[in-house]
C-alpha cells in the first residue's frame, strides 16, 4: 500500500481536524447470504445530506453507546472472537469487546430493519433496544465473526476505531418489511461480492470486502478464530498488521 492510499481511507471532502481526535469505539455487520454458489452482502447508500460519507455504500453500523455494555444476550461470542477482539492495539476488556459486539447487532436493526438473535421474551429499559422487545428478539452474540479492525487517520473531524463483524442472513431472527427506525439508509441492497467491489463505496470498505473475499475462499462456512486485520496509519505510512 503506498503512502497515496493513506488519505483514501476517508472522503477527501473532510476538513483536517485541528489537532489528533481520539478515535471512538465503532462497530459494522457485514450480512451475508447464499444464492447458489455466490455469497451476496447487504450494504446500504447513506443520505447524500450526510456529512460523513454522504451517498457511499456502506454496512450497517455505528459508534458504540453506554447502554450496549448493559444488554442482556441468549448466547456469548465464542471464545476465540472474545480472544481476537481483546488481543491487539490497546485495552479492550471482555466487557468493552461484548459491548462493541451488541452495536454492531443494534445499529443494524436501527439501520437495516434486521434483529439478529433468538425469539423469546426480552426486557430492556434501554430506548435503542425497545425494538428487541416489541418484537420478542433476545439478542445474540455466538453468530458473529470477527472479520477486521480500521482506525481513521489522525488528521480527520471524524476518528472511530471500527469492529467489521459478519454473520449470515440465516442468523436473523426478524426482518421488518420497512427497514429500521433511524432511516439514515437509503436504499438496501444485496449484492454478490464482486459487485458490491464495484459499488460506490469508501476505500476502506473495498479492502474489507477484499480480506472478506479471501477468508471465504480459504473458509467459506467462516469458522470462528481467523486471523484479524487492522488498518491504520503510522507515521505517514497506512499499515496492514495481523491481531
Amino acid at each position: 500500500m503506498t503512502k497515496a492510499n493513506v488519505d483514501k481511507l476517508e472522503p477527501s471532502t473532510a476538513a483536517p481536524a485541528a489537532k489528533p481526535l481520539r478515535p471512538r469505539d465503532a462497530a459494522t455487520l457485514i450480512l451475508l447470504d447464499r444464492k447458489g454458489d455466490e455469497v451476496l452482502v447487504l450494504m446500504g447508500r447513506r443520505h447524500a445530506g450526510h456529512a460523513f460519507m454522504p451517498g457511499k455504500f456502506v454496512f450497517p453500523g455505528g459508534r458504540t453507546d453506554p447502554a450496549d455494555s448493559r444488554i442482556a444476550v441468549a448466547t456469548a461470542l465464542h471464545p476465540k472472537e472474545e480472544a481476537n477482539l481483546t488481543a491487539g492495539l490497546g485495552r479492550t476488556s471482555v466487557a468493552r469487546a461484548r459491548a462493541i459486539a451488541l452495536s454492531a447487532i443494534r445499529e443494524t436493526y436501527e439501520e437495516a430493519g434486521l434483529l439478529i438473535g433468538r425469539k423469546g421474551a426480552f426486557t430492556t429499559t434501554r430506548r435503542d433496544w425497545q425494538g428487541f422487545a416489541e418484537h420478542g428478539v433476545v439478542p445474540s452474540l455466538e453468530a458473529l465473526r470477527f472479520i477486521a479492525r480500521a482506525i481513521t487517520p489522525p488528521n480527520r473531524v471524524r476518528r472511530f476505531d471500527t469492529r467489521f463483524f459478519s454473520a449470515w442472513r440465516g442468523d436473523v431472527a426478524v426482518e421488518l418489511a420497512d427497514g429500521g427506525p433511524t432511516n439514515e439508509l437509503e436504499e438496501l441492497v444485496w449484492l454478490p461480492l464482486a459487485k458490491a467491489r464495484e459499488a460506490d463505496i469508501p476505500d476502506i470498505t473495498g479492502m474489507i470486502l477484499d480480506e472478506l473475499a479471501k477468508r471465504l475462499t480459504d473458509d467459506p462456512l467462516l469458522h470462528p478464530g481467523g486471523s484479524v486485520p487492522l488498518f491504520r496509519r503510522v507515521r505517514n505510512r497506512f499499515t496492514r498488521e495481523i491481531l
